[in-house]
């Protein structure tokens, strides 16, 4: 075990950092909610003219992501630090990088995310030239089996993933996300492009200089996974997508669950906090 448990909270090691990059779904916010220690944190990073990002895997522009974020209260000071895989996706989208129609798999909220090109979008899947997945659709968003199923004769079409994340936690339920289709089309035989945490270009969009960078996530296959790719140091927040895993020794299951995954952290907390 190399890490360690910020009992105090980040204020014991900020001044260490130049740079923080921090997730908001899960640990900002649970869906429903902002975590109210979390927002200390922002304050308290603010006042201390701390550099930081909200990065999430959102399947949407961060303009979307701001007006859901201002219905959970989120001050308004804070949306200019926001950062989406949605954005991260956007440019390689409009400049037709994977051709010129495209099928769409997701809800219809996800449709800001290619509203300035939707003459492209086609719902005839064998015309199209390209897959653009930011979700599931709402009438098949439990059933893993129907996308396995649907795909398996699109194959020789490029998936585009801008969304990474197999799951999140809405309060306490447990929804699918768009990286859980793009797991499926994989396993098929597909080939699959990625925006977002963990790929590198999401980070070098925001963070253009040589910098001391600590991200703070609770999603080991993006978060952390992402800090461990780009050598940043990292902060595990235990209460978050992978709350299912751990017994109630949880820094003894920590370690277990880190070279399960493979991956190293420096410091955990059950929720950010100040």
């Amino acid at each position: 075990m190399q890490f360690k448990h910020l009992e105090t909270g980040l204020k014991s090691i900020f001044n260490d950092y130049d740079t923080f990059v921090i997730d908001l779904w899960g640990v900002i916010h649970n869906g429903i909610k902002l975590h109210q220690s979390a927002i200390e944190v922002l304050r308290n990073l603010k006042k201390n003219n701390k550099e930081f990002f909200l990065i999430s895997n959102a399947p949407r522009p961060k303009n979307s992501v701001a007006k859901f974020l201002k219905k959970l209260d989120l001050e308004e000071k804070y949306f200019d630090h926001i950062y989406t895989s949605g954005d991260a996706s956007l440019e390689a989208l409009r400049l037709k990088k994977f051709g010129n129609k495209f099928f769409h798999i997701g809800p219809p909220k996800d449709f800001d995310l290619f509203k300035d090109f939707q003459e492209n979008k086609t719902n005839i899947i064998e015309e199209s030239e390209y897959l653009l997945c930011t979700g599931l659709f709402d009438f098949e968003e439990n059933n893993l089996d129907y996308y396995s199923k649907f795909l398996n004769k699109y194959v020789d079409k490029k998936l585009i993933c801008t969304n990474p994340d197999l799951i999140v936690h809405r309060g306490s339920k447990e929804e699918y996300c768009a990286g859980s289709v793009a797991k499926i089309f994989q396993n098929i035989g597909g080939s699959v492009i990625y925006y977002g945490k963990p790929y590198p270009d999401i980070y070098k969009n925001c963070i253009k200089d040589k910098k001391k960078v600590l991200a703070i996530g609770d999603n080991l296959n993006t978060d952390i996974k992402g800090a461990n790719i780009m050598n940043y140091h990292s902060l595990f927040i235990l209460n978050g997508v992978h709350k299912n895993e751990f017994t109630s020794k949880k820094e003894i299951n920590l370690d277990k669950i880190l070279k399960k995954y493979n991956l190293h952290i420096n410091y955990f907390q059950n929720q950010l906090a100040w």
